[in-house]
């Protein structure tokens, strides 16, 4: 298998229905199924819509498609410049062991690069040990001073309604 072609290409609208199948993917792998409830027509929107709200990578591997990354802009006020947020990278099973996983991070970091961005910056389950690893080896450091805070569903909405100007 050292010579199977890798490629890395955007997304384009056609991909959808492979993206939400390669979400299932993820959600499966990371024991979050019940969590996975994107639809094709939400994700054809929020990507390819009017306003997207993310963009994403497509891997492939001798032409099969073999992975994805799904990424979007964030902001520092402490640099004032805008980085690049990885929201889920995900490489089939059938894939691993390719580089797969190496080639979407370097593209990404090439992106990030190119549109100056001062940051790459993603998330990790504790406990994905290989993903920790992995993401060690390509030189990232793990923030571990900062946890990750989040509203959702009935408390987000709560929020919303509070103080209502």
């Amino acid at each position: 298998m050292t010579d199977t072609l890798v490629t890395i290409r955007p997304a384009t609208d056609d991909d959808v229905p492979l993206i939400a199948q390669l979400i299932r993917d993820l959600a499966e792998y990371e024991r979050l199924a019940d969590a996975a409830v994107a639809t094709e027509g939400g994700l054809r929107e929020q990507l390819f819509g009017e306003h997207p709200a993310a963009e994403v990578l497509i891997a492939e591997a001798d032409g099969e498609p073999a992975g994805f990354a799904l990424f979007f802009h964030t902001f520092s006020t402490f640099l004032g410049r805008r980085g690049l947020y990885l929201e889920d990278l995900f490489v089939r099973p059938a894939f691993r062991g390719l580089g797969l996983g190496r080639h979407l991070m370097a593209a990404l970091a090439r992106i990030a690069v190119q549109r100056d961005c001062g940051r790459f910056e993603w998330s990790v389950l504790d406990w994905n040990e290989p993903a920790i690893g992995f993401y060690r080896g390509l030189g990232a450091v793990g923030m571990d001073e900062w946890t990750v805070q989040r509203l959702e569903g009935d408390a987000l909405r709560a929020l919303a309604s509070h103080d209502a100007l």
